[in-house]
């Protein structure tokens, strides 16, 4: 990628998909790509990791989008080089990944309030999952540190505060 990019990384319902959508709505350029739209399955972790990896390490990059109601794979989307690009899921700040990127954030939140948090976003759907996506967390999280390679760790309680380091690194 040749425009800035911005990894964005936490565990389940600590609150990235709303500092994605901030950072995205305050630079209409910015392009999204939520890695809960790539995992392929709930057993999707390290997939939708390195899916985020072929993303920044491709000369036209594009993703696929995982159907969750027919359990196949959908429709490419075509990104633009040029233009600013947020990854936001758990997976995203690897190391990888981080050496392609401009900036990384990890959002971070007690457990008992993010698991609230997944279970009123995605309720009964989430669930029966639960215990298996956060086994993968761990498994990421004790491998890759996330948190160690972010430029910002931020709260998920307050997640302006990513949100204005992002906006100061694009000077607006």
């Amino acid at each position: 990628m040749r425009a800035p990019v911005l990894l964005i990384d936490g565990r389940s319902g600590s609150g990235k998909t709303e500092l994605a959508r901030a950072v995205v709505a305050g630079h209409p350029t910015a392009q999204l790509v939520r890695l809960d739209d790539v995992y392929p399955g709930w057993g999707g972790l390290e997939a939708g990791s390195q899916a985020a990896h072929e993303i920044l390490d491709a000369e036209s990059p594009r993703w696929r989008r995982w159907d969750w109601v027919t359990g196949r794979h959908a429709e490419w989307h075509t990104l633009d080089r040029d233009r600013p690009l947020v990854i936001e899921g758990c997976g995203a700040l690897s190391r990888q990944n981080r050496s392609l990127a401009t900036f990384g954030i990890w959002v971070a939140l007690d457990p008992e309030l993010r698991k609230r948090r997944a279970l009123a976003r995605d309720g009964e759907t989430y669930a029966p999952h639960w215990d298996e996506w956060a086994a993968q967390e761990d498994v990421f999280l004790t491998r890759e540190n996330p948190a160690g390679l972010a430029d910002a760790i931020v709260d998920g309680h307050d997640v302006t505060v990513g949100l204005a380091r992002w906006r100061a690194l694009l000077g607006g």
